[in-house]
């Protein structure tokens, strides 16, 4: 193993060596992809170095070195190359002669670059022999040098005249999609090969289409074998928020080195973050060895830089940078679906990436805990290493010897996904689209021959027109089909054009620098051994530029795409974003960012991007969402034991059933009444409507801060069943809790009010009294106050009889008469207004500011009224269930502070738990308690978090109600709470629970209530309508399903069906004032 200590990669200087990796038969057709004899007959390649050492002492003060390759049509395996070599002051008639393939190595000399270019003679020439007519023969034949063996030094064709090629000037400013401003000096046979890489605006339109269609496509499919894009879930569902603290450590692979990285994060504002890091070279043997191998590398570079730290800490979660398409269960579960950039380690393909790291790292690093948390592509750990508070990336990309881009997507947009909530980092692959020929229009010749030679043929279409490690090729590719159709280095095609990898990322950038480019272009093909001409050089040079070009139009278009699909997913008809970046081939210079930039405003307009590059790359991203995985882990960890209490068990739900169960026998019974937490009220209303009622009734509905008058016509279903008039007043707080003169003279005042509107001076109507407050009622027209709730207070009410205040109140207003024939509560009502639909309604429930259910009991079981006949409906009053102390199992710490400040301290438990009123209290004290934990809100002390009923049941309502983690941070911002991703998801879960909880505690009484009318009808089965009404039950998204569904669960000998109530409880006052006046 050898440390790279950041020296660039040494380039093989000889031809020959270039050519030994090739076959020794010559270079087949299959692997080079030309065939060098292509103009029919044959032909000789002769090429002769000479080289003298300035000391004479040297081994190699004179060296020659001739090189011959012969060729013919008519033999397909005749195509021979020859080696001769000569060193040192011997005879030249001493030469070593070996054919091509049997050469040493090292046998053949080409001098380096820093050699002095005087010494050196270079003559290389080509004769070919055809069976062409005279004429075509001679358009064939290479132009004679202009300088003799003896005088054709290098130097001095380096500095012969330049006036034959186009004046050298600073390119200008590339306009995207458009040829270089030298291409028209470019003769026209050179002109065909450069121009179709510039692409036309029409051409990038398309590949920015047929991106933004893949996406969709593969955002919807669940299997992603074939598609253009297979989208893949990265399961990185949290960024670094700058609450994280502790050692991460960041792993990444590469082509030619591993690099380990220690990310050290604390609250130190001086040094918040400290890095230390360390690059291994990959060595030859593990390139060409196992995955086993490969993975044991790995670790063993872990262990050498973990030990080379003066740090006692043991547990090291880590984060691993696998730069090649993985199919991900967790984030830290991935197989690897295919190597690609013409790696093959066998052994992997299929299996867990990260179990083989992992059990390698057990292994090799005994002495330290290493922990595998996460593997990410490069794209991922590029947007990763990139984002930060005042940068919030939201797209990677990668361009590089690979090409890559992954943003953050909805949850809920994604198929196959079992988690519908919050975001997750999807890498697009798009270095796979063109697999389908959606870039056909926009592929040449050249990309297909290079395509011929790589490992993957026919795929990853887009990454070889856009990366570095297939751009080189293609220019490769070009040069040599050029060479040997005659069109450049006077038709000599040598071995080294031939092979892969010759020409490197840095060559390329050297070669299209404005100033140097010519100069660094003759240096370059020479040491490849070609004898270019100056045009040779300008046509290389242009050959260059378009295809780097090329790559950055089309990685603009394909960039545009995602954008594109990211503003239409938010809604946005423009959007401002942050596009972390990294790659050698993006840094290689800033044109490539510059024209990658223009082309991106003139595919996507609507866009406005600000690129942000990485400086530590990839390895600190590896470890950055290792760092946001361990705190994300934290945090759920800790809401997870905070909400544990409020996830009841089927268990604790029957427990809850039996308890309801025992306490409203309790209150039936003459002798525990007066013990009982549930009151069992007997309500006096002892039958249900029929269908026959007829006549006009006036209904008062109280039940809070706003009340109403009604005006209730019941009519035959014929001549339009039952019409209501109505108008709603308000009780300001100030009379609500004065006191009762004050507040029911207010209530006269407005029914008045309403008898002038509707013309209803002079008319005694029967009045039903929905009075929704705790009552002991002695008659159906006699309702005892027992104590306010809601927020009344008004004294001189409680213990006195609800009507007669009202009916003095009638007599002191000389105006208006009424006849009061009832009292109920809004409970009761509904149940009657429900029942005139379905006559299967024998249960009513109010969830809504309060909470409240009543039923229909046989009279043989009401202890606390005389007969036995018949049956009453029985106003439960159950939401002081628990105030004997019967639930304290199921009250949490933030139940209590609820309860501590509240109007009503200790009463009321099981309302609170599942009431309107108290919903948005409790999770108000969630949500503070986790602040304080710092898990939420970043640990800062929001002032908004200690407003007393800040958040109403509507706030509830519209979390649960949101479709994405967007509409979450919009509401809690309307609150001044402006927070993260995370913070939504956790304020959500927060409020889901709360209401889940209330939903299954309302349907364990439910549920008590339908089995207590089963057994009193002595029913196998039961089939009973439930009339339900309040805001909860009718606003909240999940309440009523969620209700439904435990129902059924806790009382399966119980068909409930659950029927909406329409306005119940003034319309079921004003049935039971009709049903009392027809019997």
């Amino acid at each position: 193993m050898s440390e790279d200590q950041g020296q660039g990669t040494t380039r093989r200087d000889s031809c020959l060596k270039a050519g030994a990796a090739a076959s020794g038969s010559g270079v087949p057709e299959t692997m080079s992809g030309f065939n060098p004899a292509t103009r029919g007959g044959s032909r000789v390649s002769f090429l002769l170095n000479t080289t003298s050492d300035s000391s004479p002492s040297s081994e190699n003060a004179r060296r020659i070195s001739l090189v011959i390759n012969t060729s013919s049509k008519t033999s397909a395996g005749s195509n021979t190359f020859f080696a001769l070599n000569k060193s040192g002051p011997g005879p030249l008639d001493s030469f070593e002669t070996n054919k091509f393939g049997q050469v040493s190595r090292d046998s053949f000399y080409v001098p380096t670059q820093e050699a002095s270019a005087a010494s050196s003679s270079f003559l290389a020439f080509t004769m070919s022999h055809t069976s062409s007519p005279r004429s075509s023969r001679e358009t064939h034949l290479v132009p004679k040098p202009k300088t003799s063996l003896a005088a054709s030094s290098f130097g001095a064709m380096f500095r012969e005249d330049l006036s034959g090629v186009p004046e050298i000037r600073e390119t200008r400013k590339l306009i995207p999609h458009r040829e270089s401003s030298k291409l028209s000096s470019v003769p026209e046979q050179i002109q065909k090969h450069v121009q179709p890489f510039y692409l036309a605006k029409e051409q990038l339109l398309h590949v920015r289409n047929a991106v933004l269609s893949a996406m969709e496509q593969g955002l919807k499919q669940k299997v992603k074998d074939a598609l253009p894009l297979p989208m893949l879930s990265s399961y990185v569902c949290a960024l670094t928020d700058g609450t994280e603290q502790g050692d991460f450590l960041g792993l990444e692979m590469k082509h030619t080195q591993v690099k380990v990285l220690l990310l050290q994060l604390s609250s130190d504002r001086e040094e918040s973050m400290v890095i230390k890091k360390r690059n291994f070279a990959i060595t030859e043997k593990i390139i060409n060895g196992s995955g086993e191998q490969l993975f044991e590398f790995l670790a063993q570079c872990v262990a050498m830089f973990l030990g080379g730290l003066d740090i006692s800490v043991k547990y090291y979660p880590l984060g691993f940078c696998f730069p090649f398409r993985c199919e991900h269960v967790t984030i830290n579960q991935c197989k690897l679906i295919k190597w690609s950039k013409d790696c093959r380690w066998p052994g992997v393909e299929g299996r867990d990436v990260s179990q083989l790291l992992q059990a390698a790292l057990n292994q090799h690093c005994k002495n330290y805990q290493v922990e595998v948390l996460a593997v990410i592509n490069d794209a991922v750990a590029t947007m990763l290493s990139c984002h930060s508070e005042e940068e919030q990336c939201e797209v990677g990309l990668i361009i590089d010897a690979g090409t890559n881009c992954c943003y953050v997507e909805e949850t809920q947009h994604m198929a196959g996904l079992e988690q519908k909530q919050g975001c997750m980092c999807i890498s697009t692959e798009w270095g796979s689209l063109g697999n389908a020929g959606e870039l056909t229009d926009a592929m040449t010749e050249y990309d297909l021959l290079m395509d011929k030679q790589s490992m993957d043929q026919g795929r990853c279409r887009f990454e070889k027109m856009v990366s570095s490690f297939y751009l080189c090729d293609t220019i490769r590719v070009v040069l040599a089909t050029m060479a040997e159709k005659g069109e450049l280095f006077s038709g000599v095609l040598t071995p080294t054009l031939l092979t892969k990898g010759k020409l490197q990322l840095q060559d390329v950038v050297e070669i299209i620098d404005e100033k140097v480019g010519l100069a660094k272009t003759k240096n370059f093909l020479f040491h490849l051994g070609m004898v270019a001409s100056n045009q040779d050089c300008f046509h290389v040079q242009q050959i260059c530029q378009a295809i780097y070009v090329r790559s950055a139009n089309l990685c603009a278009a394909g960039l545009a795409g995602v954008l594109t699909h990211i503003r239409v997913a938010q809604g946005l008809s423009e959007m401002k974003i942050f596009v972390a970046v990294d790659g050698d081939l993006y840094k290689s210079r800033a044109q490539y960012g510059e024209i990658l930039q223009e082309t991106l405003k003139s595919l996507a307009p609507e866009c406005t991007v600000t690129f942000v590059t990485s400086e530590e790359g990839c390895v600190l991203g590896a470890a950055k969402v290792t760092a946001a995985a361990v705190r994300l882990r934290n945090q759920h960890e800790v809401v997870a034991q905070v909400l544990a209490p409020f996830r009841l068990s089927v268990l604790d739900l029957e427990r809850l059933r039996t308890m309801m169960r025992q306490e409203m026998e309790k209150g039936l019974s003459k002798e525990t009444h007066s013990s009982a937490s549930v009151r069992m009220l007997p309500t006096y209303v002892r039958n249900l409507p029929d269908g026959s009622e007829r006549g006009d009734f006036l209904a008062l509905d109280l039940g809070g801060t706003n009340f109403r008058v009604l005006l209730v016509q019941v009519r035959s279903k014929e001549e339009g069943g039952v019409h209501m008039t109505s108008e709603i007043y308000s009780i300001p707080p100030k009379i609500a809790q004065s006191n009762a003169k004050e507040l029911f003279d207010h209530i006269v005042r407005c029914i008045l009010d309403f008898h002038t509107k509707h013309s209803l001076a002079g008319r005694t109507l029967p009045l039903g009294f929905t009075f929704s407050f705790p009552c002991h009622q002695i008659n159906l027209d006699k309702g005892i106050l027992l104590r306010w709730t809601k927020g009344f207070s008004a004294t001189g009410c409680v213990g006195e009889d609800a009507v007669s205040l009202l009916r003095e109140a009638v007599q002191r207003q000389k105006d208006v008469d009424i006849d009061v024939v009832a009292i109920v509560n809004d409970t009761v009502g509904t149940m009657m207004a429900c029942a005139y639909v379905d006559p299967n309604c024998e249960i009513g429930l109010i969830v809504g500011t309060g909470c409240n259910a009543c039923y229909m009991e046989e009279m043989r079981n009401v202890g606390t009224v005389e007969g036995d006949e018949g049956r009453m409906c029985i106003n439960m009053e159950w939401g002081a269930f628990g105030d004997n102390g019967c639930l304290e199992h199921y009250i949490t710490s933030y139940d209590e502070k609820v309860d501590a400040a509240s109007l009503n301290i200790g009463q009321q438990r099981y309302e609170k738990f599942i009431s309107g009123m108290y919903l948005g209290e409790i999770v108000r004290y969630i949500l503070l308690d986790l602040a304080s934990r710092k898990v939420l809100f970043k640990g800062r002390s929001l002032p908004v978090l200690k407003t007393k009923d800040i958040f109403p049941t509507k706030f509830l309502t519209n979390v649960e109600d949101s479709p994405g983690h967007h509409f979450v941070c919009n509401i809690l911002e309307e609150y001044g709470l402006n927070v993260s991703t995370e913070d939504a998801l956790v304020v959500k879960e927060v409020c889901h629970v709360v209401s889940s909880r209330a939903a299954k505690v309302c349907a364990a009484g439910v549920a008590a209530v339908a089995e207590k009318i089963r057994q009193n009808l002595r029913k196998s089965k039961l089939d009973v309508t439930v009339g339900v009404d309040g805001t909860v039950y009718k606003m909240h998204p999940y309440f009523a399903k969620k209700l439904q569904d435990t129902v059924a669960l806790l009382a399966p000998n119980c068909n409930v069906k659950f029927l909406l109530s329409e306005d119940g409880s003034g319309k079921g006052a004003a049935l039971i004032a009709a049903v009392a006046s027809h019997k």
